[in-house]
């Protein structure tokens, strides 16, 4: 008697390489990096400065694209996109939170959230009310009209993820998010995104060099010298 046939996977990267030209020589980064991630995953990459990790993320989430290989997001082949059509697909279907925010500083924080909205067919009211519902998840419903320069860094981190989840992306991908924070806001993060993944569904890979943030990621990857190692589950 079979089975019922496994999901589909999220993401499929298939025997991908990276090089960059220095000098006219081609820089090897990554090397045959060929795996899946399921949908609904939270998966951590670690390595040490310049193995990759940071490259490999860019790429799945149309950053950059690969020298040669596959990645395919949600049955879309993103890696022979040209550079408009990535714009607009990073816009609808990916949420970016990075080690210093980049949040404009001017801004309030509804107004830093509603920026990835700018674009959208949304009236102004709804715009206002899904950053609003973002700001709320994220335990900032008091802080809607502070500026970055009035906020601490754990807050100005949780804007920047009430940001990347204002547009419901498919993947939310995180680098080095708790790089820039002390223990005690590192921990309300990890225990924020956690949360995103377990209640919400969301997918999220998140590059760092902490092993403890790490272990707050459902499994782990570790990178060296553009080589991927075996997935390793991580238990409660």
């Amino acid at each position: 008697m079979s089975g019922s046939a496994a999901p589909a996977p999220l993401i499929r990267i298939e025997h991908v390489s990276k090089h960059y030209l220095r000098g006219g020589e081609a820089v090897p980064v990554l090397a045959d990096v060929h795996f899946d991630i399921a949908r609904g995953e939270y998966l951590a990459l670690m390595g040490p400065s310049g193995s990759g990790k940071s490259t490999l993320l860019n790429l799945i989430a149309g950053l950059d694209q690969p020298s040669s290989g596959r990645i395919v997001v949600d049955d879309t082949d993103i890696a022979g996109m040209n550079e408009r059509s990535l714009a607009d697909w990073r816009a609808a279907n990916i949420g970016f939170i990075f080690q210093f925010y980049n949040l404009m500083p001017v801004l309030s924080a509804l107004e830093n959230v509603e920026l990835p909205l700018q674009l959208t067919r949304l009236s102004a009211r709804e715009r206002r009310e899904r950053a609003l519902t973002a700001l709320s998840l994220v335990g900032l419903a008091d802080r809607v009209k502070h500026t970055p320069r009035e906020l601490s860094g754990g807050q100005l981190q949780r804007v920047a993820i009430a940001r990347a989840i204002v547009s419901d992306p498919t993947l939310i991908v995180a680098d080095e998010p708790t790089g820039d924070l002390d223990r005690k806001s590192a921990e309300e993060v990890l225990a924020l995104l956690l949360r995103l993944n377990q209640s919400l569904g969301k997918t999220i890979i998140m590059v760092t060099h902490d092993q403890h943030a790490a272990q707050a990621a459902r499994a782990v990857r570790h990178l060296d010298k553009g080589e991927l190692s075996a997935l390793v589950e991580n238990r409660a």
